[in-house]
């Protein structure tokens, strides 16, 4: 009886801990949009996609938090705007900075989850 007692406070301190909570913060829906569009890229919904994606979008959480994710996608997706208003996309170090880090990230899962390149826009 003591040590089951001792069991669930151990299970209960680590599902607690901060590195647990890190890697979990993304919310369901932010994780079901990457997960969508990542197997639109790669051809369509098939298991073998969605696997992969759920793995790329677990290896992001683990390298960058919520709020670093949503604000490099931001800057990444507006970053090709043309003119004055699109360099407040480009040219902030924090921008730079943060969108690096997705890139990394995303090169290193995409290794991790055998995901092959991005398709190239024409």
């Amino acid at each position: 009886m003591a040590r089951a007692l001792s069991v669930a406070l151990l299970l209960l301190l680590l599902s607690l801990s901060p590195g647990a909570a890190k890697a979990n913060d993304f919310p369901t829906q932010t994780r079901v949009e990457f997960v969508l569009g990542c197997m639109n890229e790669q051809g369509g919904q098939s298991y073998d996609n969605l696997y992969k994606c759920v793995c790329l979008v677990d290896a992001i959480a683990e390298e960058m938090s919520h709020d670093e994710f949503e604000q490099a996608q931001v800057f990444s997706q507006l970053r090709a705007t043309a003119g004055e208003r699109g360099g407040v996309f480009r040219d902030p170090d924090q921008a730079r900075s943060l969108v690096a880090k997705l890139q990394g990230a995303l090169e290193r899962g995409r290794t991790r989850c055998f995901i092959g390149p991005p398709p190239k826009v024409p």
